[in-house]
């Protein structure tokens, strides 16, 4: 557990702290902002709730880890889920429960390492206004570090889909559809990150509860416009990964089709090649009738063979070509 207690006259910072020092430190200092990593000891968790007096059915959805995103406001606090992107992989991410109420924000993680080092710096060096504004501030604060989390994992997507929209027009291979679709399930696990914390964040906007300040309703705004500029890229890269598999479909297509051609092709111009071998390659006798071959004892019987073979083949693709069908 990290406690960070803090007002507009100073801090009181606990990297590792003890139930006995949240207690201590809740309602002595304006703002309680105890962080917890890992769900591993469920009675404490227990007194934690006792402690802030939260609802056990929240804790339930505390400690099962694949919450949607969502707001579920009490009486005296409000619990929020979210999900943190991890910047190593974008189809893991973690689940966040935050709870805030007038004196306090409480945020339990699934692991060690999260995005708010720059607001616990914000806090330290007393910068900006969040040393002088409630919880609901600190809880703006944090919810737009973890929007703005996924804006590096969605550019790596974006490049990655520019990439692949190359490598797929000039060479088509298996790998750039492999990649495809890596891709897409990266742009499906942000989606299903942020679109249901989209609504989240306009129903907290919309609270009319005196633990949400007039001030804060603004800044969530701006939370709110992060989320739809998220989907908005979201959705037109997924349009775009539609478009290029439809291209890849087509080309696989096309190459397909002019294969096909060039079979064909070689299989008409054999077809008279053949005929003319198959017929001087039965057994007639020229001695027996003057009916039976009698090219084969001519001195250049071969040479005419040949000859026509090649006037035959020559006459195919001459039309072949005024057809159109050499084209590639």
């Amino acid at each position: 557990m990290r406690l960070i207690a803090y007002g507009s006259e100073g801090i009181h910072e606990i990297p590792s702290a003890q139930i006995s020092d949240v207690a201590a430190a809740y309602g002595q200092w304006p703002v309680v902002w105890l962080n917890v990593d890992g769900m591993g000891d469920p009675e404490l968790l227990r007194q934690i709730a006792a402690i802030f007096r939260l609802h056990p059915l929240a804790m339930e959805d505390v400690c099962n880890l694949y919450q949607r995103p969502k707001l579920e406001p009490y009486s005296d606090y409000f619990y929020l889920v979210a999900r943190m992107a991890d910047p190593s992989d974008a189809l893991n991410t973690e689940q966040l429960s935050l709870f805030f109420g007038a004196r306090f924000v409480i945020t339990f993680q699934e692991e060690v390492g999260d995005c708010f080092e720059p607001i616990r710096e914000r806090i330290r060096g007393d910068k900006g206004r969040i040393r002088r504004a409630a919880p609901d501030y600190l809880t703006y604060a944090l919810l737009d570090a973890v929007i703005d989390d996924f804006f590096p994992l969605l550019e790596r997507s974006v490049t990655s889909a520019e990439a692949v929209e190359e490598h797929i027009i000039v060479k088509g291979d298996r790998k750039g559809v492999n990649d495809l679709h890596s891709i897409g399930q990266e742009l499906l696990s942000v989606r299903r990150a942020i679109w249901p914390l989209r609504d989240a964040i306009t129903t907290m906007g919309r609270e009319s509860s005196p633990l949400i300040h007039a001030e804060t309703r603004l800044y969530l705004r701006d939370c709110h416009d992060h989320t739809v500029q998220l989907i908005d890229t979201v959705e037109s890269y997924r349009d775009l990964l539609s478009s290029l598999m439809e291209v890849h479909i087509s080309l696989s297509n096309y190459r397909l089709n002019d294969i096909m051609r060039t079979l064909a092709i070689i299989s008409v111009l054999f077809m008279p090649l053949n005929f003319i071998a198959g017929v001087y390659g039965m057994n007639f006798s020229p001695e027996a009738s003057r009916w039976n071959m009698p090219e084969l004892n001519w001195t250049y019987g071969y040479p005419f063979a040949l000859s026509l073979m090649a006037v035959f083949s020559m006459a195919l693709l001459v039309w072949f070509g005024r057809k159109g069908w050499m084209r590639g």
